[in-house]
Parts: C-alpha cells; sequence; structure tokens
C-alpha cells in the first residue's frame, strides 16, 4: 500500500457521525488499511455497553486509550470513538497524524442513532438519546475543534461525496490540509 503521507488519517467526532462507514470508503480510496477503535475493543473485550456496565467507563476509557495508540502506531485510515479524544495522551498522539472531524445535525443523527440502545452513554439518564447526544457532543466539540485539522459534515447529501472531499484533502501535501469541507 502506498500513501503520500504514512502518518494515520485518523476520524474523530461525535457517536453517528459515520466514522466506520466513511472510514471504510476512505481507506478503500487510498488504498490503505482501516482500524475502527471500537471495533479493536469489542473484538478483544466484548460489547462495549457490557463493559460501561461491569467495569464502568473509566476501565473502557482505558481500553481505548491502548487500541488507539496501537492502531495510530499501524497507520493507514483509524477511526475512533466518539469519546477518545477526552484522553489528554490521545489528543497528544494525535497531533502527529492528519485528523479530520466528521460533525452532524442532529435532525440526521436521531436516525442513526434511534434508541440509543448499543450505545451506553445516550441510556445513562432521564434524558431521550438525542438530548443526551446533543449535550455530549456540545460538551466535546471544543475538543474535537482543537484537534481537528479539517472539518467535513456528513448531514447530507451521499457519503460518496464526503468520501470524495476527504480523499481529496488526505492527498494534498501535509502543509497544505488545514481547512473545511
Amino acid at each position: 500500500m502506498t500513501s503520500p503521507d504514512p502518518r494515520a488519517l485518523v476520524l474523530i467526532g461525535p457517536m453517528g457521525a459515520g466514522k466506520t462507514s466513511i472510514g471504510k470508503r476512505v481507506a478503500k480510496r487510498l488504498d490503505r488499511t482501516f482500524t475502527d477503535t471500537d471495533a479493536v475493543i469489542v473484538r478483544a473485550h466484548g460489547s462495549i455497553a457490557e463493559l460501561f456496565q461491569a467495569h464502568g467507563e473509566p476501565h473502557f476509557r482505558r481500553l481505548e486509550r491502548e487500541a488507539v495508540a496501537a492502531a495510530l502506531d499501524g497507520g493507514g485510515v483509524v477511526a475512533l470513538g466518539g469519546g477518545a479524544v477526552l484522553d489528554e495522551s490521545t489528543r497528544e498522539r494525535l497531533r502527529a497524524h492528519r485528523v479530520a472531524l466528521l460533525t452532524v445535525s442532529p435532525r440526521v443523527v436521531a436516525r442513526r442513532i434511534g434508541d440509543g440502545a448499543k450505545r451506553p452513554l445516550l441510556g445513562a439518564d432521564d434524558e431521550t438519546p438525542l438530548a443526551r447526544w446533543e449535550r455530549i457532543y456540545a460538551e466535546r466539540r471544543p475538543i474535537y475543534d482543537a484537534v481537528a485539522d479539517a472539518t467535513f459534515d456528513t448531514s447530507s447529501g451521499p457519503l460518496d461525496h464526503v468520501v470524495t472531499a476527504i480523499v481529496d484533502w488526505a492527498e494534498l501535501p501535509a502543509s497544505s490540509t488545514e481547512g473545511s469541507a
């Protein structure tokens, strides 16, 4: 596999932004490997919902930090779980890589997250899954913005348009990659 940039191309953003589906397509178009850190955790330790229930969020975040570090070391295209950027050491590691923030509007994400049953943070209290998602996104947005090199909205149009925009951005020389689409 070849690439003009040996660093990982990292996709970050809120739950339901499309990091996995877009990441797989971007990796294929760039002829790079794809790693979804949530999937790595699930394969090694079981479902995220069960991890949260049995061991709590701090335990999950430790597993996540380890999975992210390994994935970044492996290069390719890497999709992080929505909360991975909360970890300071992960944010520090991201500085060495190209980071794309995927955003999505609440009206669109409502269809993607459904009842939130598979997303432990969305069922954490008496809020609706969408209200909880909006609150979590608002809390994390400054962190996403701080670590991202470029932002791509996944709210409208075919996902292939977003994939093309990310691929075009990723193929620019590293010094030209800051911006938004």
